[in-house]
């Protein structure tokens, strides 16, 4: 699991490719200080598994399935990569509950100065929004992010400095395309009320039956 809260910006230094599958590797320095042999690190927002590395690399595969839907396939050597350890048990937790498991892609659509922030317009699809809600937080290649607003399609997020500055939010421009993870509380929740063994219609009555 993560948080969401970015450590570094990683630089990729070199992509092989065969077919749809990936093996990255990835400039770094933060996310190496305890790193271990199949430890968990999330790139651009997807969780990979560390399977070599020395001091200052790490690399990783990406199957086919996080070749597809992801923004991985779009790296090239000398892409900055946002990335993020998995947090452990005596972490603060200091963003939102992070997966690491994308639910699609979404791509800017506007960038825009506001006083001290930068705001970001971001379309994606139905599937997706259906999740997301104004004040809800939301991972865009990591990033654990506040939605500001949500319309028919697409949503609204707004950056301060110090995030620009240590994501790669600070090159993202518009028609560049971000990984998105919605929270998965509200992917559980929507689950438990479309269970079709209930035969319930009252939502009272559903929450509790499924305990709350």
């Amino acid at each position: 699991m993560f948080t969401g809260i970015i450590e570094e910006k990683g630089i990729v230094s070199s992509i092989k490719q065969q077919g749809q599958s990936l093996i990255l590797a990835v400039k770094a320095e933060k996310v190496l200080r305890d790193v271990s042999l199949g430890d968990s690190i999330a790139v651009n927002g997807v969780c990979l598994t560390v399977t070599t590395f020395t001091k200052h690399l790490f690399t990783a595969d990406v199957m086919p399935e996080t070749f597809q839907a992801t923004t991985l396939k779009q790296l090239v050597n000398g892409s900055p990569v946002n990335l993020e350890r998995a947090m452990p048990a005596t972490g603060r937790f200091g963003g939102h509950i992070v997966s690491g498991h994308i639910d699609g892609i979404g791509v800017i659509k506007k960038r825009e100065t506001a006083h001290n922030a930068i705001s970001f317009e971001i379309g994606t699809s139905d599937d997706l929004l259906r999740y997301i809600v104004p004040k809800g937080s939301i991972a865009i290649d990591g990033t654990s992010l506040t939605v500001f607003d949500v319309s028919r399609d697409r949503f609204t997020i707004s950056i301060i400095p110090h995030t620009l500055e240590e994501t790669i939010f600070g090159v993202k421009q518009p028609g560049d395309s971000v990984n998105l993870e919605c929270d998965v509380i509200g992917k559980y929740v929507e689950k438990m009320l479309t269970v079709n063994n209930s035969k319930s219609t009252n939502l009272a009555q559903l929450l509790q039956e499924n305990g709350f």
